[in-house]
């Protein structure tokens, strides 16, 4: 019968479709066909169509089946409906036979519903057709359960059903809840609560009534199998699914960060496993101790070597150049890297922070969207290897020259992409960056495609004095931040090259421009670069002025050492945060010589690779080299830092080259609240860091929020209502009812830069979430994917800039009873020792 009436329906709506000459119906052979059939929901108590089939999509089925006795007596067979997938077929490739006829054969699913079916036809002629149609399957007496999406133990909620009666004549009869266990099959109506499963209704044609059951979730309540059952007479109706039962006792993961610099002890105080002894529910899983003695060596993991780039214009050609120079330059200015990483290899030393410990993040790799970068960051680290290869360095350096003087035109310039014309702001990159090559110390560089460039860029600067003249615009501020760097630039040349007489005039000009409004330009790194420029040039009061103004607006913590607050996350180049760094210590390397500032400078760099995984660009390059190379030797420590739990030493094991990393686990009847006391000794100069991280399971109402490290995540609940001004969230004030809308507010604040963050807000059984396409969002300058699943919402947050975000989605009330909303968790990926949790709400609607 179902097979017959797609295929006539199909073939008649076709026909409508397509000229005579492709009708389905005639001889001619139809060569492709794909058809789709999917279920569009009806909502309880909708108005059914007449057309609809009166059973004929709704599979009977012996082994599914059971009689029930309706209170008048009559015997009903009842088809226990359990397929109810939301599409029925999806055939992507169907061959018509010579009549151009097609015959489908599939299972249809057993849900009540309105269903869809689409269908595309093309011949060898490429003549095609689509149709759609939709129809309705429907009993006389149907059931349609509301169950929630999952139940946690301790909640109390009613579970709701509707029964609807779609014949000519009102309807007595019986409506029935039964609970099974899952596993076993047996009855756990009176665990649940389920005292009166059976209640008696009486329903007017073509009218529904509404049904609920108040069930009370015990602890170690199994997963269920619901079947909700409707007879009256000689009609009867069920359906069947299955319910999962969540625990109450949630797996909490809290870290406490352990910074420590220079020679010391330094004492930390868990607070929250401390305090574990005061909850008589809370049960220990695992303690974990880790330690890197010097983690300076990160950020010799991080060094680039730069693969081809598929679009070889002059930027990145010259960018491989530099990145893969000054990288292979620090990689061998000290023996020790070498033979670090001989020792690194084959070892998970140079697997990404994303793919190690697994056992203390929030979800698995696999479930977030970073795969790929964790790949890429592995064979990224990898790859450091190349840089010990000599040979093969020189061979690309010496293509990528050639090909920089092929692109290089005849007036000194380089175009943006071969064959183009002069790009100023191009010349002034690449001439910029073969200065900072030959200056950071790189052997053998080639400054000649430079010096010749240098032809243009002073012609450059003189056009821009010219058009001044000419607008009598001389006396104003024209001072930009490539006139900064075009100063810096220049600055590196004036041996090689002076500054020509016929340009002379122009650059004094824009030289005064610098010395009198350096302080308008709202950067650092392009201050920095005016006041290097302004040094070399034998002016002693503005440079001077330009670093006390910069170290004024500085941060200095024993922690982060110094940054600013106004980094950010931008895509102007004048803004990048970690290149910024790296001129702020070039330019107190250089003009002061302040060797303490430099230090405080380095400590933060190394401090934001803990949480970012740097990618491998010519900024890298300098960041790294700022790092090591910049001032002291950090590479130079060798002692492992000492750390003890309740005045007992942890015993290094397994110590991985180079970082002196190393860890400790503690089991289960290991675990004591004397262990949150904790002392970390360093034993000479530098910087370290250290972590450790509890496992525990807790009732979820008694989890309190942890507020130990850098993140902070608290969790609001609101209600939104109407009223004359519009929409208005106020507080829980009131009691909830169902169809009420909550707004569940996320307030996140961190006090550093982070990558690779995932959030995650667990829901309560008796609300559903609005918002159920997953898809990327960019609010409040901060983009990230938001994820809806069954008892969460989930946000991947590729970078986190320091700051504070509040997020926010609608949830909608569904059931009456009592239960938690959950609580909220964030976490590092890629440092998983930064996390923070939110505490749970009750939620009593009624």
């Amino acid at each position: 019968m179902l097979r017959q009436r797609v295929m006539t329906k199909s073939r008649e709506q076709m026909n409508s479709a397509l000229p005579a000459t492709m009708a389905i119906a005639e001889s001619a052979s139809v060569e492709g066909l794909g058809l789709a059939m999917d279920a569009a929901a009806i909502g309880a108590g909708e108005a059914l169509d007449e057309r609809a089939a009166t059973g004929d999509f709704v599979a009977q089925s012996e082994k599914n089946g059971s009689r029930t006795t309706s209170q008048s007596g009559a015997d009903a067979q009842v088809s226990v409906r359990k397929n109810l997938n939301e599409t029925a077929f999806f055939f992507p490739h169907a061959v018509s036979n010579e009549n151009g006829e097609v015959e489908l054969t599939f299972t249809m699913p057993e849900a009540l519903t309105e269903w869809k079916l689409m269908a595309f036809v093309h011949d060898k002629q490429v003549r095609s057709g689509f149709i759609d149609g939709k129809t309705v399957t429907s009993l006389d007496l149907m059931v349609r359960p509301n169950p929630p999406r999952f139940l946690r133990e301790g909640d109390v909620l009613e579970f709701t059903t509707r029964v609807l009666n779609t014949g000519e004549t009102a309807r007595t009869g019986v409506v029935k809840l039964d609970l099974k266990n899952a596993i076993t099959d047996e009855s756990v109506d009176a665990l649940l609560g389920n005292t009166s499963p059976e209640q008696t209704f009486t329903i007017p044609a073509g009218a529904s009534r509404s049904f609920s059951w108040r069930l009370s979730v015990p602890d170690g309540a199994p997963t269920l199998v619901y079947r909700v059952t409707a007879s009256a007479g000689d009609q009867a109706d069920a359906e069947e699914n299955y319910l999962p039962v969540l625990s109450r006792r949630i797996l909490v993961t809290e870290s406490l960060p352990l910074p420590i610099r220079d020679k010391g002890t330094k004492k930390f105080q868990f607070e929250k496993l401390v305090a574990a002894d005061q909850s008589d529910t809370l049960e220990h899983q695992s303690l974990t101790v880790q330690v890197a003695s010097n983690p300076a060596w990160y950020a010799v993991l991080a060094l680039p070597y730069l693969m081809e780039y598929p679009h070889q214009c002059t930027e990145q050609r010259f960018n491989r150049l530099y990145a893969n120079s000054l990288a292979a330059h620090i990689a061998n200015s000290d023996p020790r890297i070498r033979r670090v990483f001989d020792l690194w290899k084959g070892t998970d030393a140079l697997d990404s922070p994303l793919e190690k410990n697994e056992d203390l993040k929030s979800l698995l790799l696999l479930e977030t969207p970073w795969v790929r970068e964790a790949k890429n960051e592995s064979q990224a680290r990898r790859n450091v290897g190349i840089l010990f290869d000599k040979n093969r360095l020189d061979t690309d350096a010496k293509r990528l020259f050639d090909q920089l003087t092929k692109a290089q035109n005849s007036d000194g310039g380089w175009p943006w992409m071969p064959g183009g014309r002069s790009n100023d702001y191009i010349t002034l990159y690449v001439t910029t960056g073969f200065a900072r090559l030959r200056h950071l110390g790189v052997e053998n560089v080639n400054v000649s495609l430079a010096v010749k460039a240098l032809i243009r860029l002073d012609n450059w600067i003189q056009k821009r004095y010219d058009r001044l003249k000419r607008q009598g615009n001389l006396d104003k501020n024209n001072l930009t931040q490539t006139i900064a760097l075009y100063l810096y630039c220049r600055s590196f040349y004036l041996k090689d090259k002076p500054v020509p007489a016929a340009n002379k005039i122009a650059f004094d000009y824009f030289v005064g421009q610098g010395k009198k409004y350096w302080l308008t330009l709202g950067n650092r790194q392009s201050k920095a670069h005016v006041g290097i420029a302004l040094h070399r040039l034998s002016d002693k009061e503005t440079p001077a002025d330009i670093v006390t103004s910069i170290l004024e607006h500085s941060v200095t913590t024993e922690e982060l050492g110094m940054f600013w607050r106004d980094t950010e996350h931008s895509w102007w180049w004048y803004r990048a945060p970690i290149e910024t760094q790296a001129m702020m210590i070039e330019m107190f390397n250089e003009i002061p010589q302040d060797k303490e500032a430099v230090r405080e400078c380095q400590v933060w760099l190394i401090k934001q690779k803990q949480t970012q995984a740097w990618k491998t660009t010519k900024a890298t390059a300098d960041a790294i080299y700022s790092i090591l190379l910049g001032g002291d030797n950090l590479l130079a420590s060798t002692k492992l830092v000492e750390v003890s739990l309740d005045g007992k030493k942890v015993e290094p094991k397994n110590v991985e080259a180079g970082t002196g990393f190393y860890q400790q686990k503690f089991g289960r009847g290991e675990i004591t609240s004397a262990l949150g006391q904790v002392q970390m000794t360093k034993h000479d100069a530098g910087v370290a860091w250290g972590s450790v991280h509890w496992q525990y399971l807790e009732d979820m109402s008694k989890v309190t929020p942890h507020t130990a490290t850098p993140l902070r995540l608290a969790k609001e609940i609101y209600i939104r209502e109407d009223e004359k001004s519009g929409q208005v969230l106020k507080p829980l004030d009131r009691d909830l009812k169902p169809g009420d809308e909550l707004v569940v507010r996320l307030v996140l604040r961190t006090d550093r830069d982070m990558e690779f963050v995932h959030l995650k807000d667990q829901r309560g059984s008796g609300t559903e979430p609005v918002n159920v396409l997953s898809h990327y969002k960019y609010q409040d300058g901060l983009a990230y994917y938001e994820s809806t699943r069954d008892a969460s919402s989930h946000f991947f947050i590729d970078y986190l800039p320091k700051g504070t975000y509040v997020f926010e989605y609608p949830v909608k009330v569904f059931h009456r009873g009592r239960y938690q909303t959950g609580i909220a968790n964030i976490q590092s990926m890629y440092a998983p020792e930064f996390n923070s949790h939110s505490a749970s709400h009750w939620l009593e609607v009624k």
